[in-house]
């Protein structure tokens, strides 16, 4: 049986709800969407489930009823959903690429299909480039505007992946491999080595003297679709997630110049060569050289050490200054994976969670944490069923039950809210019922057509706030579905140093939220950060190392973290920081 991934089911069980809300079933849609989002946020994998105890495992997932475990088996046995199929005949549109376009719901796909028989993206652009769209019921110039900018936003980032999508398959991957006999080492490389946002595809070193086996073990994979190339040192498929892999097979002896080679981005490899030549040597893929005579090739130090440059580590190979810094020894040791103690942002079935309290308490436990913060959204934001005054009090009374519970465990479950920044910059939550929280966390969600000047004077508004902790996902962006707000990030970030607020590097995979440039702006202005999870489901703490390697991307340390800290200590931080504010 091929291995059948989580995300993949849960992308399948999406594309069941997409084309049930486009044909305007009601109820259903939902139950799709709230299954994928489950799937999706879980440890284990369906597959295990099913393997030992069937449909009957399937059916004791949360939130997968009898009727979508029978679709989740039939994928698992037959790779295929038959009911799926028949939709997409009956109604022959990639619902899924264009309800990517920002402004494009089920509704208006619908009405373009009928009206203009608009199939995909290249259809939409067309038409609205011909301006046919504006004259449909519920469109108009200005949604053509707009649908026409979000198809240029998504042509930006066409053929790649998020890192979050990839990273699980090249690590299950690489960890195969590692069993093949014969095989002495093996490391995804490339973007995924620099843990870059997006993916455009995976690229694996291995060691072995029998590159055959190695290569036949890659291309007999069950995710393997098609087979590009096959050669004795490297090979080259198109996996069924929808990207392509290259193995390359090298001696023991350059291993550590293939992963060099493999690793850095295309300006960093410029500049690293550039001072080879002028220190007299060649350098490529095998090894460092002075004429013919190998000087170093066996490990990416001592090609380093060799060149005059400290070890940099992956994630700084970008060309932004680690060369510069690497030279005087002056490069900051990065915050360590796996340093997050405790996750600021996390929702419940209070709101738009998938599960309980309890259950995200247990889970983080599971994960090694030693604390979370319950973090629902807030009146104002209704469609996620925000809680007011009344039911944050209530819920309040539901933590301290629980923290009782939870003392033999040394785990602490926090009091807050992901309280909502309005148009005004006002918050929609009273400071009495703020008061009672251990830490107020706020966010924007609607008005992101501000223009800049607007935008940033409302966000920093929210900052002034006396009792304002935390700036969750500070620009609004989505990876490949929505651009970030316009925002002065020079003016928010000293607002947050001068009002004491933490800034938040968000790693859920489709926000990472601050991105790198701004987490180093930030370290640079000495302000505060977290990292969190955004976690919607219990599997979402997995997610909390891809927020760790953008503060490295950011050359982050470990005291810029704050939820680095144990958890007393950390509250205590937080208040010191409000205190010291300006």
């Amino acid at each position: 049986m091929a291995v059948m991934h989580n995300q993949r089911i849960a992308r399948l069980l999406n594309e069941m709800s997409e084309y049930l809300e486009v044909q305007d079933i009601p109820f259903k849609p939902q139950a799709y969407a709230r299954a994928a989002g489950v799937i999706a946020g879980m440890t284990d994998e369906a597959t295990d489930i099913y393997d030992q105890n069937g449909k009957k495992g399937l059916d004791g997932i949360s939130g997968v009823g009898r009727g979508i475990a029978e679709k989740i088996e039939e994928f698992i046995t037959t790779g295929r959903i038959k009911e799926l199929e028949q939709m997409k005949k009956k109604f022959p549109v990639n619902v899924s690429e264009l309800s990517a376009v920002q402004g494009v719901g089920p509704k208006k796909i619908a009405v373009l299909y009928k009206k203009l028989k608009i199939k995909n993206c290249a259809d939409l652009e067309r038409a609205v480039r011909h301006h046919t769209v504006a004259a449909l019921p519920h469109f108009g110039k200005k949604s053509e505007e707009q649908i026409l900018k979000g198809i240029e936003f998504l042509k930006k980032g066409k053929g790649r992946m998020l890192l979050g999508t990839v990273l699980p398959l090249a690590q299950d991957i690489e960890a195969r491999l590692k069993k093949v006999p014969g095989i002495k080492q093996v490391i995804i490389a490339g973007s995924i080595r620099r843990r870059q946002e997006t993916i455009g595809d995976i690229d694996i070193v291995a060691t072995t003297a029998h590159p055959k086996r190695a290569m036949d073990a890659f291309i007999s994979l069950p995710e393997v679709e098609l087979i590009y190339s096959s050669g004795a040192t490297k090979t080259m498929v198109r996996l069924s997630l929808g990207i392509d892999a290259d193995l390359r097979v090298v001696s023991d002896d350059c291993y550590g110049a293939a992963l060099q080679y493999f690793t850095g981005d295309k300006q960093h490899n410029i500049e690293v060569r550039k001072i080879a030549i002028k220190k007299g040597y060649k350098f490529s893929e095998y090894g460092l050289f002075k004429g013919k005579k190998l000087i170093a090739a066996k490990t990416e130090e001592e090609i380093y050490q060799k060149l005059g440059l400290a070890y940099m580590p992956p994630e700084l190979r970008t060309a932004s200054g680690e060369i510069e810094q690497a030279r005087r020894n002056g490069l900051p040791d990065l915050i360590p994976y796996g340093s997050i103690r405790g996750d600021l942002q996390v929702q419940t079935n209070w709101t738009d969670g998938n599960a309980s309290i309890e259950e995200m308490a247990t889970a983080a436990i599971k994960a090694g944490l030693e604390y979370i913060a319950i973090t629902d959204h807030t009146t104002s934001l209704a469609m996620t069923g925000g809680l007011d005054e009344k039911k944050l009090a209530k819920q309040a009374g539901e933590i301290d039950r629980l923290n009782r519970t939870l003392r033999t465990k040394k785990f602490r479950i926090l009091k807050s809210a992901e309280v909502n920044i309005m148009k005004d910059g006002t918050l929609d939550i009273s400071d009495a019922m703020l008061k009672k929280l251990d830490l107020v966390c706020v966010a924007a969600h609607s008005h992101f057509a501000l223009s800049e000047e607007d935008q940033t004077k409302r966000i920093i508004q929210a900052l002034k706030h006396p009792l304002v902790n935390i700036l969750f996902h500070p620009t609004g962006r989505r990876i490949g579905r929505r651009e970030p707000y316009a925002l002065d990030m020079g003016k928010i970030i000293r607002a947050a140093k001068q009002y004491g607020v933490c800034l938040e590097a968000n790693a859920s995979p489709d926000r990472l939220d601050l991105k790198d440039t701004h987490i180093r702006m930030a370290v640079e202005h000495g302000v505060k950060l977290v990292v969190d999870s955004d976690a919607h489901a219990p599997g979402h703490f997995d997610n909390l190392d891809l927020g760790v390697a953008q503060v490295r991307r950011g050359w982050g340390k470990r005291s810029d973290v704050f939820n680095t800290l144990p958890v007393e200590k950390l509250l205590v931080v937080l208040k010191k920081l409000k205190k010291s504010a300006k």
